[in-house]
C-alpha cells in the first residue's frame, strides 16, 4: 500500500515538474518577443521584463497616454482598454485585424510572431 501511494507520488511530482519547464519556456519565448517587439519600436528591450513599466512602454509605442496605464486598475474598464491596446498593437505593426484578435486570445503566440517576425514598426497608430 505504501509503495503504490510512493509511486504516485513520484509521478505526480514528474508530471508537475514537466509543467513547470513548459510554463517557464512559454514565458521565457513571450519575454524574447516582447523584447525583441520593443527594440524593434526604439524602446529598451528589458522594458519587457518589469512588470508595469512593461505595459507603460505598449501605451508608448501605440502612442496612448501614459496615465491610461491607470485605466488597467479599474475592473471591467481593463478589458475594454487591453482590446484598445492590442487593436493599436497591431496597427502599430502594420499588421490588421486577425494580428489583433491573435494578440487578445493568443499573446503567447502572436508576440514572439511580431517579436521575431518581418513585422516592422510604422509609428504609433494612435494620437
Amino acid at each position: 500500500m505504501f509503495t503504490t501511494l510512493a509511486q504516485n507520488n513520484a509521478g505526480g511530482a514528474i508530471a508537475g515538474l514537466l509543467i513547470l519547464v513548459i510554463y517557464l519556456a512559454i514565458l521565457v519565448l513571450i519575454f524574447a518577443g516582447m523584447w525583441k517587439m520593443f527594440v524593434k519600436a526604439g524602446q529598451p528591450g528589458w522594458g519587457a521584463i518589469v512588470p508595469i513599466y512593461n505595459v507603460y512602454l505598449l501605451l508608448k509605442i501605440v502612442g496612448r497616454p501614459g496615465w491610461w496605464l491607470i485605466l488597467f486598475l479599474i475592473p471591467i474598464v481593463s478589458f475594454v482598454v487591453w482590446i484598445v491596446l492590442v487593436m493599436d498593437i497591431a496597427k502599430s505593426f502594420g499588421r490588421g485585424m486577425g494580428t489583433a484578435i491573435g494578440l487578445f486570445f493568443l499573446s503567447f503566440i502572436f508576440i514572439p510572431i511580431l517579436g521575431f517576425g518581418e513585422a516592422e514598426y510604422q509609428g504609433p497608430s494612435a494620437g
